[in-house]
């Protein structure tokens, strides 16, 4: 995918060329939300300047809603990006970005918006067969760290994301460090980007699908182990 490093303001004509290319004949429509409050902060006013002019530009494949704070976020704003249902309601794979996805990160939420637009059917045959294995009540949380400058952090965005909407069992934060620096304090994120497997197991750098498979694999082993006496 061919990189765009700007939307911490105005996108130039050929930033939007470029998005065109990626969102402009996707198979479905996709609903971005918002939750936060433009006067809360700049962060929160440009989230929502974001989500209004990708549904501007892109009105055959992108709508938008703004939604105010909800009780249970502890930080702002954050961006879902969800399906949207022959009754017009949310399909919520459990996507989130929290904080700003800008520079690189705009690559991130162009990869969530086409994850669920194709129904993650980009990824292998293989590692949706191996999703599909993962017991129905397992829940497995994946937050992504990453920033504006790191590029890892588009590849594991964009994969996590996949992930979620090929599997129920999944949801996935995306989180700012940037935005939100006393993340790195409470996670002991060192370095991007950075991979938490239900808030224990940790991953620095980026893995491909047969590894993150791999490694979904031990986090259900290790909960379904009895511990030792």
């Amino acid at each position: 995918m061919q990189k765009i490093h700007d939307f911490q303001g105005p996108f130039t004509e050929d930033s939007w060329g470029i998005l065109a290319g990626y969102l402009d004949k996707l198979p479905e429509r996709v609903r971005i939300v918002v939750w936060g409050s433009e006067k809360n902060s700049c962060t929160e006013e440009s989230a929502v300047e974001l989500g209004y002019a990708l549904a501007e530009r892109f009105p055959k494949t992108i709508e938008f809603k703004h939604r105010p704070r909800k009780p249970n976020y502890d930080f702002y704003p954050v961006l879902g990006v969800m399906g949207i249902n022959e009754h017009g309601r949310d399909i919520d794979y459990g996507i989130r970005f929290v904080g700003l996805p800008g520079w690189y990160q705009i690559n991130t939420l162009v990869g969530a918006i086409q994850a669920v637009s194709f129904h993650g059917s980009t990824l292998p045959v293989k590692t949706r067969i191996q999703l599909s294995r993962i017991p129905a009540d397992e829940e497995i949380s994946l937050q992504v760290f990453t920033s504006p400058e790191d590029e890892g952090g588009v590849l594991m965005g964009t994969l996590a994301s996949n992930l979620a909407v090929l599997s129920p069992n999944i949801k996935v934060w995306i989180g700012m460090i940037n935005d939100f620096p006393q993340l790195a304090v409470r996670f002991s994120v060192q370095s991007l980007p950075h991979t938490i497997i239900n808030r224990n197991y940790h991953l620095q750098g980026v893995y491909d699908e047969d590894q993150m498979i791999a490694h979904l694999g031990k986090v259900i082993q290790r909960k379904q182990t009895p511990a030792a006496d």
